[in-house]
C-alpha cells in the first residue's frame, strides 16, 4: 500500500493511539484491517511494528532501489544481519544500526544497549562476534552537553564491548552543532561464522515450540521503539528515560556462548533476537518470514517484576534476550543447555499453520491479530521531496580512522572493515556526498590491500515528513545505490534512523556506511608510518574542491552542491592501489579525505614521528585548481603513496593520474603550492591533533545535560 505521508496531528486531547505514536488514519486503517478496534494488547503491539522505527514506513519503498545480489552474499536484507562468503567453508556476518535518540536521552545505556543490540543480530545468525566500529557525531567539543554526551556513549560502548571481550577496531567521530541535542550512536559488528552452522530467522514447522531464552522479562524500554525512535526529540524528553533499555554485558555473554553450543549441536530451526518491540516484533517477523501463525502465552514468559501486564510483556525491550524455534523432540535438549549457560528458558509458545498472532494468558487468548496485517500491513507513503532553497548548518571537527584489518586463520585471508560518513558532505550534496562517503570506504579498504565484498549502512536524517528532509533521503538513497552497484558492492543489510530532529532544527542528514573487504594475503599489508628518505606521490583522479571541505567550515560557509566525479575513474584508482599494496610496491597507503592533502600529510608525519617536504605544483597544474584547493582542498579519488621511488614510479602510465609530489624528511610537514606554502612542525601537528581528547574532557562530565 502506498500513499501520501500524513503529517502528525496536533490536539490537546491525546487518543490513546495518538499517544503511542499512531497517527488517526493509521488507526482507522487497523479497525479496518480487523473489522473492529483493537483492544490495548493489540494496539500497543500495532503502535510498535507500525512505528517508523520497525515498519521503514518512509523509506522502504527507496530502499528497493539498492543492489543486494552478488557471488559471495550468503544472507541478505530480511535477516538479522547481512553475510558475505570468504571462502574455506567461512563467512563473514556484519551490520550496522542506531541507537541515537536512546543515547540522547540516556547516553551510556544508549550506547551500551546500541552496542549489545547490534551483537545480537550478529550473534542470531549463528556468528560469533569479532570487532566492533563505531560512527559518532555530537555537538562542539567545548559544550557542556557534548562533555555529558561523549563521556556516557565512550563508557558505555567501552563498558559492553570490553565485557564481552570484543575490541573496537575502528571508527569516525565528528563534532557539529546540528548534533548538539540529536547525537548520532552508530555501532557496527562484524562476526565470523561456519557457513553451514548459519541460521535463519523465519519459522517453520506447525507444532514446532517456541523457546524463550536470556534474561528476565522487565519494564524497561516499554515503548522505545515508537515513542522514542520514532518521533522528534523535544524539551521533555528526559522524562523517556524509563523508555531506555537497561544493559548487562555479562548476561550477554553467557548467551552467545549459549547460542553457539545450541546451534552447534543443531537444536534450532531457527533464531531471532529480541531487540526493538521485543516480543511482539521478534515472534511477528519470524512467523512473517515463514508464513506461519504463531501463539504466544504470557504467562509463561519468566519475569523481573510479577505484576506485569500482558501488553507490558509483549512489548518489553529488556535486553539480552533471544527467541528460538524449537522440534518438540529436542525442545528438553535446548533447556538443558540453557541451564549450563545458567541462562533463564521457558516454553512460551508454539508455531501454527493458522497465520495468525494469538496472545495468551495462561491459556486464556488476551489477543488476537492477523500477521499479514501486524507485520506486513503497515501503509508505506510516497514522500513528499522538494530540494530545499538553502540549509542553514553550522561548523564542525572530525576524527576518523582507516580501515581495520582482521586476521582470519580459518579462512587463510584477512578481511579489513571500515564506517564512513561526511554529514556536512551530504547537507552540500546528498547524492555525491553519499556517493563520496561510499567510495571513501572502499579507498580506506584499498590502502590496506583489501576488496569490498558487501556494505551495510544506517541512514541517519531528520522528518521524512518534511519536503526538504525528505529530498535529501531520496538523494542519498540513489547515491548510495549508484556507487554500490559501480563497486560491485553489494548492500546486505542496514537501518534507517529518522525523526533526528529538535526544535532546534534537524542534524545534518548523515548516510554512514560501513563495508567488509578481503585481503588474499595478511602478510602484506601497508603500514601507515612512512620512512625517512621514501618518495611521496599523489595518484588518482584527485579534483580538489572548497566546496564542502574543512577549510570552508572554519570559514562559517557551506556551499550549496559539490562538484559531479565519475565514479569509474576513481574505481580504476582504488583498484591500482590495492594491488600495488597487495604486491607490497608501497609502504605507506592512506586516501586524501577530510582537510585534503596537508591534513593526510600531516597525519601521516604524525603516525611516524618524521616530517616530509612536498610541493603540489603539478596539482594545480593538471587539475587548474588554485594553490588553497590544491593544499586543503577536498573531493574523492586521492591518495597519498609513500615508499621506494621507483616501484612508485611504476604506478604512473596505468590509465590513472600520477605525481610525485615530494620526499619524507626532517621534523617539518612542508607543503608549496605556487606561492602559498604551509609549514609547521610535526610536534606542533601531534599537539594539535591530541588536543582535542582535552576539549572534550572535563569534571562536570555526567552532572548536566
Amino acid at each position: 500500500m502506498s500513499e501520501q505521508s500524513p503529517h502528525r496531528e496536533n490536539s490537546d486531547v491525546q487518543s490513546p493511539h495518538r499517544e503511542l505514536g499512531l497517527t488517526d488514519h493509521e488507526f482507522e486503517l487497523i479497525c479496518e484491517k480487523m473489522g473492529r478496534e483493537p483492544n490495548g494488547v493489540e494496539l500497543a503491539m500495532f503502535s510498535l511494528l507500525w512505528s517508523e522505527h520497525c515498519a521503514y514506513k518512509h523509506s522502504r519503498k527507496l530502499l528497493k532501489n539498492l543492489p543486494t545480489e552478488g557471488p559471495r552474499v550468503v544472507m541478505g536484507p530480511g535477516e538479522n544481519a547481512g553475510a558475505v562468503d570468504i571462502g574455506n567453508g567461512y563467512s563473514v556476518a556484519f551490520k550496522v544500526e542506531s541507537h541515537n535518540h536512546p543515547s540522547a536521552v540516556e547516553p551510556f545505556q544508549g550506547a551500551a544497549t546500541g552496542v549489545g543490540g547490534i551483537l545480537r543480530d550478529v550473534i542470531a545468525l549463528g556468528a560469533r562476534p569479532i570487532a566492533l566500529l563505531d560512527s559518532l557525531r555530537f555537538g562542539e567539543p567545548d559544550t557542556e552537553r557534548t562533555h555529558y554526551l561523549v563521556d556516557g556513549v565512550v563508557r558505555g560502548i567501552g563498558h559492553y564491548g570490553n565485557s564481552m571481550g570484543i575490541p573496537t577496531v575502528g571508527g569516525e567521530i565528528y563534532f557539529e552543532p546540528p548534533y548538539e541535542q540529536n547525537p548520532l550512536v552508530n555501532a557496527m559488528c562484524v562476526g565470523l561464522a561456519r557457513t553451514d552452522e548459519m541460521v535463519r530467522a523465519a519459522a517453520a514447522g506447525a507444532g514446532n515450540k517456541v523457546v524463550l531464552f536470556g534474561s528476565l522479562t522487565g519494564r524497561d524500554g516499554i515503548g522505545g521503539a515508537s515513542v522514542l525512535a520514532s518521533a522528534e526529540l523535544d524539551e521533555g524528553d528526559d522524562a523517556k528515560r524509563p523508555t531506555v533499555q537497561i544493559g548487562d554485558p555479562f548476561e550477554e555473554s553467557k548467551l552467545l556462548e549459549c547460542c553457539q553450543e545450541l546451534l552447534a549441536e543443531d537444536l534450532l530451526v531457527s533464531l531471532q533476537d529480541l531487540g526493538a518491540a521485543g516480543l511482539t516484533s521478534s515472534a511477528g517477523e519470524m512467523a512473517s518470514a515463514g508464513g506461519t501463525g504463531i501463539d504466544i502465552d504470557v504467562g509463561l514468559v519468566p519475569l523481573r517484576e510479577a505484576d506485569m501486564e500482558p501488553f507490558e510483556i509483549m512489548v518489553s525491550e529488556s535486553q539480552e534476550r533471544m527467541l528460538a524455534v524449537v522440534e518438540p523432540s529436542k525442545v528438553d535438549a535446548v533447556l538443558a543447555l540453557c541451564t549450563k549457560w545458567q541462562t533463564a528458558s521457558a516454553v512460551i509458545g508454539e508455531v501454527t499453520d493458522s497465520g495468525t498472532f494469538r496472545i495468551l494468558k495462561n491459556g486464556e487468548t488476551v489477543g488476537e491479530i492477523e500477521v499479514e496485517d501486524l507485520v506486513d500491513g503497515c501503509p508505506l507513503y510516497d514522500l513528499e521531496p522538494e530540494e530545499p532553497a538553502e540549509w542553514t548548518y553550522p561548523n564542525r571537527e572530525t576524527i576518523a580512522a582507516d580501515a581495520a584489518v582482521l586476521n582470519i586463520p580459518e579462512s587463510d585471508r584477512a578481511i579489513a572493515v571500515a564506517i564512513d560518513g561526511n554529514g556536512r558532505r551530504v547537507a552540500c550534496d546528498p547524492f555525491q556526498g553519499t556517493v563520496e562517503a561510499t567510495l571513501e570506504c572502499a579507498a580506506n579498504l584499498a590502502t590496506v590491500g583489501a576488496e569490498p565484498l558487501g556494505v551495510t549502512n544506517c541512514l541517519n536524517f531528520g522528518n521524512p515528513e518534511k519536503p526538504g528532509v525528505a529530498w535529501q533521503l531520496g538523494r542519498a538513497v540513489e547515491g548510495l545505490a549508484a556507487a554500490c552497484r559501480a563497486l560491485e558492492a553489494p548492500v546486505v543489510g542496514g537501518n534507517v534512523s529518522l525523526y533526528n530532529e529538535t526544535p532546534q532544527g534537524p542534524i545534518y542528514p548523515t548516510p554512514v556506511v560501513g563495508m567488509v573487504g578481503e585481503l588474499p594475503d595478511p602478510t602484506r599489508v601497508a603500514g601507515r608510518p612512512w620512512q625517512d628518505g621514501d618518495a611521496i606521490a599523489l595518484i588518482g583522479p584527485f579534483d580538489p574542491s572548497l566546496a564542502g571541505s574543512e577549510l570552508e567550515k572554519q570559514r562559517g560557509q557551506l556551499s550549496k552542491g559539490l562538484p559531479a566525479h565519475e565514479i569509474a575513474p576513481i574505481k580504476d584508482a582504488i583498484s591500482l592501489v590495492r594491488d600495488a599494496v597487495r604486491t607490497g610496491a608501497v609502504r605507506t597507503a592512506t586516501d586524501v579525505s577530510d582537510g585534503g592533502v596537508v591534513t593526510a600529510l600531516a597525519e601521516l608525519a604524525i603516525s611516524s614521528g618524521i616530517g616530509c617536504e612536498a610541493g603540489l605544483d603539478p596539482v594545480i597544474a593538471r587539475r587548474e585548481c588554485d594553490p588553497e584547493d590544491a593544499l586543503f582542498g577536498e573531493g574523492p579519488g586521492g591518495f597519498i603513496l609513500a615508499g621506494d621511488k621507483a616501484e612508485l614510479e611504476k604506478l604512473g602510465g596505468q590509465g590513472v593520474d600520477f605525481e610525485l609530489i615530494g620526499q619524507v624528511t626532517g621534523n617539518e610537514v612542508i607543503a608549496a603550492a605556487g606561492e602559498s606554502r604551509v609549514e609547521i612542525l610535526v610536534d606542533e601537528a601531534r599537539a594539535a591533533f591530541e588536543s582535542l581528547e582535552e576539549r572534550i574532557e572535563s569534571d562536570q562530565a555526567g552532572l548536566t545535560h
